[in-house]
């Protein structure tokens, strides 16, 4: 069973900065494009930052762009956001998904939030 588990959320001050995790298992990502998508309060799910299998190619949205540095781990099974200067319009629930075959997200995590205070 493919899982796909989310960390390290949690509440930040605006300005502030925090890395989440996505620890994938159940089977292996390491050839295909992952990624970060967040939803706020009444809002819809919204793509944040992808990155093709060996991290070489990387693509935002713009509204995270130049503050927002997406990585991953091969090696783990795993992939990051790095978020710099929080803004309290990032204030979400943030969902890691995985892609399996052809360009769509198969899989997902369950979310973790990201509070930012003003």
């Amino acid at each position: 069973q493919v899982q796909l588990v989310e960390s390290g959320g949690g509440l930040v001050q605006a300005g502030g900065s925090l890395r989440l995790s996505c620890a994938a298992s159940g089977r292996t990502f390491s050839n295909n494009p992952v990624g970060w998508f967040r939803q706020a309060p009444g809002k819809g799910r919204e793509f944040v930052a992808t990155i093709n299998w060996n991290g070489v190619s990387t693509y935002y949205a713009d509204s995270v762009k130049g503050r927002f540095t997406i990585s991953r781990d091969n090696a783990k099974n795993m992939w990051y956001p790095q978020m710099s200067s929080l803004k309290p319009e990032d204030a979400a629930v943030y969902y890691c998904a995985a892609q399996s075959t052809g360009s769509s997200w198969d899989y997902w995590g369950q979310g973790t939030q990201v509070t930012v205070s003003s």
